[in-house]
């Protein structure tokens, strides 16, 4: 397995949900990423343990526990009312995140907004090389932007997602999150994507941890 350098997330290592996305290898996992995943470098999973060249642990793979909770849904044209509040157009930590960094062209491009209450919402144009990897990492920031405050980093350290059906290429969808329960520097949240009729697609479980 090897993470190419433009699924990053913090300059330098790869996206969290990207990344546990291709170590899933398409299962409904849990991944824990221990050390931030390398970028271009081959990557083994043997026994639920991804590894690098030198043997250090990368990520534990599990299978995931029930992910059971839904995020309520919100309708498209909120979710790009909300998306035009995106905190991250003024404030991100890391600008160049390939899922919501306002500074990649080529990236997925979710800028998920508050809702006024405790959710956050973004649509998302699915691209033409969608994959199970791809949702993954969709379902990734979405979570994050409930908790991230200015001045506070904050990454990826667990995520578990059940994919019960793919997007299609140019699919309008959008991606909910909220905040389950923060305790010191760890917060629980819950992600969802909703295809263009309103179907849940997938739903992610993750908890995320402050850094610095």
């Amino acid at each position: 397995m090897i993470i190419p350098a433009r699924f990053n997330g913090p300059p330098g290592s790869g996206n969290g949900g990207y990344s546990a996305g291709v170590f899933a290898e398409g299962a409904a996992c849990e991944v824990t990423l221990r050390v931030p995943p390398p970028l271009e470098t081959p990557l083994s999973r043997v026994d639920g343990l991804v590894q690098g060249p030198d043997g250090a642990v990368v990520a534990e793979v599990v299978p995931a526990a029930e992910v059971d909770t839904v995020v309520p849904p919100v309708g498209y044209a909120e979710a790009v009312e909300a998306s035009r509040a995106y905190a991250g157009f003024t404030n991100h930590p890391f600008p160049t995140c390939y899922v919501c960094g306002p500074e990649r062209g080529d990236g997925l491009r979710i800028f998920p907004g508050r809702t006024g209450d405790d959710r956050t919402a973004a649509p998302w144009t699915v691209p033409a090389e969608v994959s199970p990897a791809t949702v993954w990492a969709a379902l990734d920031c979405p979570g994050g932007w409930a908790v991230i405050a200015a001045g506070r980093p904050i990454v990826l350290g667990r995520i578990a997602v059940v994919l019960d059906r793919m997007p299609l290429p140019d699919d309008r969808c959008v991606v909910v999150g909220a905040l389950a329960r923060a305790e010191g520097r760890k917060a629980l949240v819950h992600t969802t994507l909703y295809a263009p009729d309103g179907d849940a697609l997938a739903r992610a479980r993750a908890t995320w941890i402050a850094i610095g």
